[in-house]
């Protein structure tokens, strides 16, 4: 108080305290009543302020929110974050400054630090590059919603064409996206090829891809028969050229009032191919996506003793466990079981054709010289097809382009050097009654090839 007092209002500025007694008695009436308030209000307002400035411990952690100002653009800083307490982004080089930040010396200090040559630019150019901002960020989110779903879409069937045509994984991000790039670029311009170069493909991708499209189609045709009322099965059992026993299912069964036809199971057959085996195999897939039996109604195999055995067949295990099932052969096996028990004198005629392919077919340099002779005629075809005993289309096929191309086979065989087999090819196919019988054939069997492709 003493300093107070000494620069207080007081008369004449004398330290009134400072006084001996008499001299305060006769100079306390010289003094202001309105010096005294004024003092006192000072020094309450003083220890106020002090007070005030004392910070607890706990007050000092918490930080003051700060709101954006638009002053703060003529520095180049824009609000990003929460409305009511933003953070600033700097329109120039994007860096973002915390809320605490957001005081104009320091927005100021960054813009002298880092972008010295726009200090002195006017409020317009930040405009404008905050207008730039606002516009990619839009592109952006527009190109999240759009364009990448757009492009997932375009992998996902991308993959399906792989997975269909039974091409390797690698040819969409080795072939088909360069070309893809290409085309749209000359077609629609650089724009839309850049949205192509953003597909995914790579050969991880269309992995994935296939997989997922495969388990969806498997899922979807799980729940086709879960809520379908009845279903017929096919069996087929055949070892491929890796000596692979693959055992294959297909399942028909009704939906929107149409019949559907779908691959139900492809398994391999590790190790006997015995109807046991192939019921557990059968059985296991139906109890893992809960199937149930009863609603069975028909199973349709090729006839063999593994399948269709009257104690340990497959079809007669079925019927055990599905009482209203009923067993078929299946048509393509009958067709060929027909095929084979053909007549001797149309059993001849599909004999000697099919030496007259062999003959052409297993050897290279008669193939090449076949095609050359081909050419030069200007025929329609330029090769025979191979006739094999597993494939059943084979029959048809190859009977309908041998009787297309007997003309072109005169010429040729009559061009090669004389032999037993060539002269005896050579008479036949000037034999009308032989072409008659040939042409016979090859109708017949055509038209049970459509029906059965039916």
């Amino acid at each position: 108080m003493d300093s107070w007092l000494k620069t207080g209002r007081l008369a004449s500025g004398k330290n009134v305290l400072a006084c001996s007694p008499a001299e305060n008695n006769e100079n306390i009436s010289e003094i202001d009543v309105s010096s005294l308030s004024d003092l006192v209000n000072t020094g309450q307002e003083r220890q106020n302020k002090l007070v005030s400035e004392i910070v607890l411990p706990q007050e000092r952690t918490t930080s003051k929110k700060r709101k954006y100002d638009e002053s703060y653009l003529s520095f180049g800083f824009i609000p990003v974050g929460m409305a009511e307490n933003p953070d600033g982004q700097c329109v120039i080089c994007n860096k973002i400054m915390c809320n605490s930040s957001l005081v104009p010396a320091k927005l100021r200090r960054h813009l002298d630090t880092n972008h010295p040559q726009l200090k002195d630019e006017s409020l317009s150019f930040f405009e404008r590059h905050k207008e730039v901002q606002k516009t990619g960020v839009a592109a952006l989110h527009k190109y999240a919603k759009t364009d990448n779903k757009n492009g997932t879409e375009a992998s996902f069937m991308l993959s399906y064409r792989i997975a269909h045509a039974g091409k390797p994984h690698t040819i969409a991000e080795d072939l088909i996206k360069p070309c893809m790039t290409k085309i749209v670029s000359c077609v629609l311009g650089e724009d839309a090829a850049k949205k192509i170069t953003a597909v995914q493909c790579s050969n991880n991708v269309i992995s994935d891809r296939i997989h997922k499209t495969s388990d969806h189609i498997q899922n979807e045709l799980i729940c086709r028969l879960k809520n379908s009322k009845m279903f017929a099965i096919q069996l087929n059992e055949s070892t491929d050229v890796a000596g692979l026993s693959i055992f294959l299912v297909f399942v028909r069964y009704p939906f929107k009032g149409s019949i559907e036809e779908d691959l139900f199971l492809c398994a391999p057959l590790e190790t006997n191919t015995t109807g046991e085996e192939i019921f557990k195999v059968i059985d296991s897939h139906m109890s893992k996506h809960h199937i149930e039996w009863n609603k069975c109604i028909d199973v349709c195999s090729d006839g063999a003793a593994a399948m269709i055995g009257k104690i340990k067949g497959t079809v007669t295990r079925i019927k055990s466990v599905a009482p209203k099932c009923s067993k078929s052969h299946c048509v393509l096996h009958r067709h060929a079981l027909v095929a084979m028990k053909i007549s001797y004198e149309l059993k001849t005629v599909l004999d000697r054709a099919v030496q007259i392919v062999n003959y052409i077919k297993s050897r290279p340099l008669q193939s090449r010289l076949f095609k050359k002779v081909c050419e030069d005629i200007g025929s329609q075809h330029q090769s025979l097809f191979l006739h094999t005993q597993v494939r059943w289309l084979s029959r048809g096929r190859v009977l309908l382009r041998l009787f297309e191309l007997r003309n072109e086979l005169k010429i040729f065989f009559t061009k090669q050097p004389g032999s037993a087999s060539t002269n005896a090819f050579v008479d036949l196919l000037h034999d009308e009654v032989w072409l008659i019988k040939l042409a016979y054939l090859a109708d017949i069997f055509d038209k049970l090839n459509k029906m059965s492709c039916k």
